[in-house]
């Protein structure tokens, strides 16, 4: 291999070499700054005096990535690839990048929806001869990657993370809690337990603090016989399967028993056996264990027939999928059923070795931790192309100002852009030519950050000319619910930048300062500014579009939709459009918010945009921040200095190999 810096390290000065590596490091330190375009002109330009170089290609199809231009990147790491030796660590590492990318690029529709899940470990409930927990009724997965054990057998609470570490354990009040069975979460973070042969419910806080009970043992009105499984809906009433009494129970937010329902009405015969349930929008779903199906009732109890009535053996637990979907577990078997249509598929079998399986959820990962309540173990189950493909890391930003100690971002995802969050110090690795680095020292995660940062863009069409008082709205509740507004760009023929200086004139800014209204406005330019704004903003980032649900004539003369959507997916930025008026949404909208994350709302919609936009401090991040001391010969700050970066995640990993150069001397 020929690296870029050997031909200085002679007698004799190559002087290509010295005009490569200068513009090397000034793509490089720009590609650190996130000034993508200036990376990719220096890079360039090195290109012109070292058109061989494997690594300089490499780096340019870093920045073509992160600039959007998928395609470029491809053809500049296929190239770079071909150069560097078969075999190298090097060559190894793009084929696998290469392969990731162009899977991201299939068409959404030509994807498989939901993908076939197997295990990759277990989180087992045993440390050598120390009991760690017993009989797992349940699982709740959390914001943070780590799952709530319902501990039926131990009477407690375990709180486990990516790793299989227990972090926490929460045993109730001064009594205890009596077979706790199953776990609930409130919008406020408020904790519900099901206490089995206690016939209660405990109140948590969202830190596990004991508060009080709902219900008592018995058969009135508001008691319990066997309390199993536990749903919320959007207004955070709760729902309790009763399962001794055969019948749901209703409860208000502020604790007050409402009313029950499940009895006998008209031809339905009544519940048998209620085990699970789940709540989407205005409906009420119950599996029902003895009769093998999954009935239907409205929020008022009232029954609307059975959703699945055949084909299952024991159904048990159910939950709401954020699509909104059902998980059920049914015997060692967990189905994904899409209550609209009644369709039903089997994404992961356990087999029979694994005995009574009572509980599946997914975790924020994207993964399904699911509770084995005979084997005494929580399995966790990842899609099975995951496992082929293992983790996509990429070191996003190296920092030398304060050589030798440097500071690396490093992001972690899986194939599908989806961050992996939870992890911690024991899952990275930082080498330098092959030996660990020294003082290694993880620094933080993203996803604990809850700041919020957002650009605003304003459409100034003609259209939109009549709307600026919903466009003062918009505003007003935007800066009620981010916690920074970085830009406000009005989208006109050439996008300008408001100013955002001193006191706010919201009605100046939904009018326009200095805005022209003009057929001829332009959504990419906008957007792309907008989007570059927030690369040095908080990891919890959006841009918000106020429009009228068009993105005009000449929406995408100088960036395509796709590149767009890439450049905000790969700079971890959601694209939210916020329209004052319902009508029709142009799918290029719909495509960037299914694309990054975000949505499309409507203005006045009855809880507002407020909550919506609030949820971007619960946005996954798979960022994280190490420190490590380099050893590394610096040449006075000529020599590009190499890392590695592994990252290990039980029977997954995957790694990442770049360079920075240290401070001029």
């Amino acid at each position: 291999m020929v690296w870029l810096w050997t031909p200085l390290l002679g007698a004799q000065v190559d002087r290509n070499a010295l005009m490569a590596r200068q513009e090397f490091r000034i793509g490089i330190e720009a590609f650190y700054r996130y000034g993508y375009n200036e990376a990719i002109l220096s890079f360039e330009k090195a290109l012109s005096y070292r058109n061989q170089e494997p690594l300089i290609l490499e780096w340019l199809g870093r920045a073509y990535y992160q600039s959007g231009l998928e395609d470029i990147a491809l053809q500049q790491w296929q190239e770079a690839r071909r150069l560097y030796p078969a075999g190298s660590p090097q060559a190894l590492l793009l084929t696998s990048r290469i392969e990731t990318v162009r899977n991201r690029r299939i068409p959404f529709f030509a994807q498989q929806e939901q993908p076939q899940y197997v295990e990759a470990g277990r989180y087992p409930n045993k440390n050598k001869d120390l009991l760690l927990y017993r009989q797992p009724s349940s699982v709740l997965s959390t914001e943070d990657g780590s799952v709530w054990v319902v501990a039926y057998g131990s009477n407690e609470l375990v709180r486990i993370d990516v790793n299989g570490v227990i972090r926490s354990r929460i045993r109730g009040p001064l009594n205890g809690f009596d077979r706790p069975y199953d776990m609930a979460r409130a919008s406020d973070g408020t904790l519900y337990v099901s206490e089995a042969r206690g016939g209660r419910i405990s109140v948590l806080d969202p830190q596990g603090n004991w508060k009080r009970y709902l219900g008592s043992k018995g058969r009135g009105p508001d008691q319990f016989i066997g309390p199993q499984g536990l749903a919320l809906d959007r207004s955070d009433y709760l729902y309790v399967v009763d399962f001794g009494s055969q019948r749901i129970s209703k409860w208000a937010p502020d604790g007050s028993f409402l009313f029950s329902f499940g009895a006998r009405q008209g031809a339905f015969q009544g519940l048998k056996g209620p085990t699970g349930i789940a709540v989407i929008g205005d409906r009420v779903f119950v599996s029902d264990g003895p009769g093998r199906c999954i009935h239907e009732f409205d929020r008022n109890g009232n029954y609307h027939g059975i959703l699945i009535g055949e084909g299952l053996v024991a159904p048990e637990s159910l939950r709401a999928t954020a699509e909104g979907q059902l998980l059920l577990v049914d015997a060692q078997k967990v189905y994904l059923i899409d209550p609209t249509m009644g369709a039903v598929r089997e994404i992961a079998s356990l087999g029979r070795g694994a005995g009574k399986v009572t509980c599946a959820d997914y975790s924020v990962n994207g993964n399904l931790f699911v509770s084995l309540f005979d084997k005494e173990e929580i399995a966790l189950l990842v899609p099975m192309v995951d496992v082929a493909s293992g983790l996509f890391v990429e070191v996003q930003r190296v920092i030398a100002d304060s050589f030798p100690r440097v500071t690396v971002d490093i992001k972690v995802q899986n194939r599908n852009r989806r961050p992996i969050v939870g992890l911690n110090e024991q899952n990275f690795y930082l080498y330098e030519e092959g030996k660990p680095v020294a003082q290694q020292e993880f620094r933080g995660a993203s996803y604990l950050n809850q700041d919020t940062a957002v650009s605003v863009i304003l459409e100034r069409s003609p259209a939109m000319n009549r709307f600026t008082s919903d466009v003062e709205t918009a505003l007003r509740d935007i800066r009620k619910s981010v916690d920074r507004i970085v830009s406000v760009i009005s989208a006109e023929e050439q996008p300008i930048k408001e100013s955002l200086s001193g006191a706010w004139n919201l009605e100046g800014l939904a009018r326009g300062n200095r805005a022209r209204y003009s057929p001829a406005w332009r959504f990419d330019r906008a957007l792309r500014l907008a989007a570059t704004d927030l690369l040095g903003a908080s990891p919890k980032r959006a841009v918000l579009f106020v429009g009228s649900g068009s993105v005009g004539e000449r929406a995408f003369e100088q960036y395509s939709l796709s590149a767009l959507a890439a450049y905000l997916a790969n700079n971890g930025v959601a694209f939210y459009a916020i329209l004052p008026v319902l009508g029709n949404v142009d799918p290029a909208l719909e495509y960037l918010a299914q694309e990054t994350g975000g949505a499309v709302l409507y203005l006045y919609r009855p809880e507002g945009i407020g909550p919506i936009l609030q949820d971007l401090r619960r946005r996954p991040s798979g960022i994280y921040q190490l420190q490590y001391t380099c050893r590394l010969p610096t040449n006075f700050g000529n020599a590009y200095l190499p890392l590695e970066v592994e990252v290990y995640l039980l029977q997954r990993s995957g790694r990442d190999i770049l360079g920075y150069f240290a401070p001029l001397e």
